[in-house]
């Protein structure tokens, strides 16, 4: 077996799903797609887009030693379909991702062991990747082959589908390539017509200030209120435009059951989660990405949840946060109340 080979099967060994090879200078298309979105805006608040942008449009440019990326994919693939919550409004819809684990955590532990193993096997020197630096990880997947970037610019598996994580190992070692994925969306656009926002103005371009996940999660303070009704009861992320695309008929469950929906967060109650304070939301969210968020960034989105469930019963649990420390907490809690005002009890 050739190195590349042989690296491709340990990968398997520790649990990736895919592993796929590029060279760092073969994304020559993203400086020109990173400087239009910046400059038309699309980043919102995530001022940290423009910043180190010539290492972000250029990997061969944030480590020139590199000659190979090592491009791994991590299937976490659901059992269950993650659209159905969203005809439970008095749940909360969390994105499929943040259901257990962080995968940030699981998936560098994995990275890091193969980079080891190809440092006892081959030499060379390393650096692994897994969305914490500025590396660009999609572009990197569609020219390694890993997927393609879909209309909704998330990449696309012909294996895997829509569900599974993307990280990079880049070394100093001459490994074989493999060739870039051509785009397979063709002629569909479930995946733009599905967004709840309109967050898409055109196939292939993403106005993340529209996308219920970069509001959920990335955004701070209060939410303009146009987009308030709009979220649905969507808590943290969003799963619509992955969980239409078709190539989900060859998803499959994922085999690392720290991917696996904790029963607690699989739709929970919007009145329990309104109802955490620091310290219980620290305990409640231990391990998993949804933490980095913080309580009150929580609680405002399930408050704009909570208004938009139609429920007399979460009324009084809206007006429990009316008075809250924290201002955009207090807004959210009186525009939901206002939008419960009139609701009558069933």
């Amino acid at each position: 077996m050739t190195l590349t080979a042989r690296v491709k099967a340990q990968a398997v060994a520790e649990g990736f799903s895919l592993c796929r090879v590029c060279r760092p200078w073969d994304v020559p298309e993203v400086p020109n797609r990173l400087r239009a979105f910046l400059e038309a805006g699309y980043h919102g608040q995530m001022g940290w887009l423009a910043e180190r942008s010539h290492w972000r449009g250029a990997p061969h440019v944030l480590w020139p030693e590199a000659r190979s990326v090592i491009m791994l994919a991590e299937n976490y693939g659901p059992d269950h379909d993650p659209l159905d919550v969203l005809h439970q409004p008095e749940r909360a819809a969390i994105s499929v991702y943040a259901q257990n684990r962080d995968y940030h955590d699981v998936v560098k532990k994995r990275l890091k062991r193969l980079a080891r193993w190809l440092i006892s096997e081959a030499g060379g020197e390393v650096k692994v990747f897994v969305d914490t630096a500025p590396v660009p990880e999609k572009a990197l997947g569609q020219a390694s082959g890993l997927g393609w970037q879909g209309k909704h610019t998330n990449l696309v598996s012909r294996e895997l589908g829509s569900w599974f994580f993307i990280g990079s190992v880049f070394t100093t070692l001459e490994l074989d390539t493999d060739a870039t994925e051509v785009d397979h969306c063709g002629s569909c656009r479930a995946c733009l017509e599905v967004c709840p926002t309109d967050a898409f103005p055109a196939p292939y371009h993403l106005d993340a200030r529209r996308c219920i996940s970069y509001l959920t999660i990335e955004h701070h303070g209060p939410v303009d209120e146009d987009l308030r009704p709009l979220m649905g009861n969507r808590i943290y992320g969003c799963d619509d435009c992955l969980a239409v695309c078709p190539w989900n008929k060859f998803a499959e469950r994922a085999a690392e059951v720290k991917y696996h929906a904790r029963e607690d967060l699989l739709a929970p109650d919007l009145a329990d989660m309104a109802q955490l304070d620091d310290g219980a939301f620290r305990a409640r969210f231990s391990g998993s990405p949804i933490k980095r968020i913080g309580r009150n960034r929580f609680v405002r989105n399930v408050l704009y949840a909570i208004g938009n469930s139609g429920s007399a019963r979460l009324r009084e649990v809206a007006r429990g946060l009316v008075d809250d420390a924290d201002p955009t907490v207090s807004d959210a809690a009186r525009w939901a109340l206002g939008r419960l005002a009139h609701v009558e009890e069933t």
